[in-house]
């Protein structure tokens, strides 16, 4: 059961405890890690003396840091409509405003480029009742970033996440024609756009250049109403043995990176965790 496609997680989607969730991940067969939380910090909020630890940990299990998981324009846009109240905002202890971006950002690919990490993920601020309306100043904040990580040779990933502007795969797309930036791609969440309406393979998938997708989040749930019930990945309504094969047809050669969400069996989300981390990696070997 050789993985086609690199395999990685959240760290603390296993366990804020960077060592046990490393070696969860290890175990799994996983070879990246991606940071957001260590211990009850953000990863914005650590000095680089703790940074380097974490790093080490990585290393020392034969893993790389692939990805900082920063929580860049998850903020309200100023001027926008009102705030959707219908999707949850998940602030991973990291609650910050507009004027705190510029700050965000340089840290955030200070701690990329001391960690190793290629990519830094980012948003397109709290969805609105008009999405619509939040398109230019999206526009222009993803713009100032992707130059920001042209001149540190990173790149800019920005998350479709369905309590953002920037949801779908159509949302996606549309603003991928607005901003064609060499260090703006996307970390593609089939997830996400499922939560926000759309069947994201094939018909979100197909909206997005594949060269443009530089980094893939896995989990999995059903909709029950407007609400997401999460479970084991590759159990629920994301098609991911299709959504797999198309980033192989499409020559994706990135990670695949999972994101849980499941609270896990009886409420344990290490154990659930890796459940899930099992079913990627046959997802990724199929």
């Amino acid at each position: 059961m050789t993985p086609k496609l690199p395999i990685a997680a959240i760290t603390d989607e296993f366990s804020p405890d960077l060592e046990k969730a490393l070696d969860a991940m290890a175990a799994i067969g996983m070879t990246g890690a991606e940071l957001r939380m260590i211990g009850s910090r953000n990863i914005i909020d650590i000095d680089d003396d703790e940074l380097d630890r974490a790093v080490g940990m990585v290393k020392a299990r034969g893993m790389e840091v692939i990805s900082i998981a920063s929580p860049i324009l998850k903020c309200v846009l100023p001027g926008a409509p009102d705030v959707d109240q219908r999707f949850q905002q998940d602030m991973f202890a990291a609650k910050f405003s507009f004027k705190d971006q510029p700050r965000l950002a340089d840290r955030a690919f200070a701690i990329a480029e001391r960690s190793g990490a290629r990519i830094v993920r980012v948003f397109s601020f709290w969805r609105t009742v008009q999405p619509g309306k939040c398109f230019d100043g999206i526009v222009t904040a993803l713009s100032e970033l992707a130059e920001k990580a042209a001149r540190r040779g990173l790149i800019v990933g920005l998350e479709n996440e369905h309590a953002c502007n920037i949801a779908t795969g159509a949302e996606t797309a549309a603003l991928l024609r607005a901003l064609d930036h060499p260090n703006l791609m996307v970390v593609w969440d089939p997830g996400n756009a499922l939560v926000s309406g759309e069947t994201p393979f094939p018909d979100g998938y197909r909206l997005i250049p594949p060269k443009r997708i530089v980094h893939v989040h896995a989990k999995d749930c059903h909709m029950e109403g407007h609400r997401p019930v999460w479970g084991p990945l590759g159990t629920r309504a994301v098609d991911w043995r299709g959504q797999v094969q198309a980033l192989l047809d499409d020559g994706y050669r990135g990670y695949l990176s999972l994101e849980t969400h499941w609270g896990g069996p009886g409420g344990d989300k290490f154990a659930g965790s890796v459940i899930c981390g099992w079913n990627l990696r046959g997802l990724a070997a199929a």
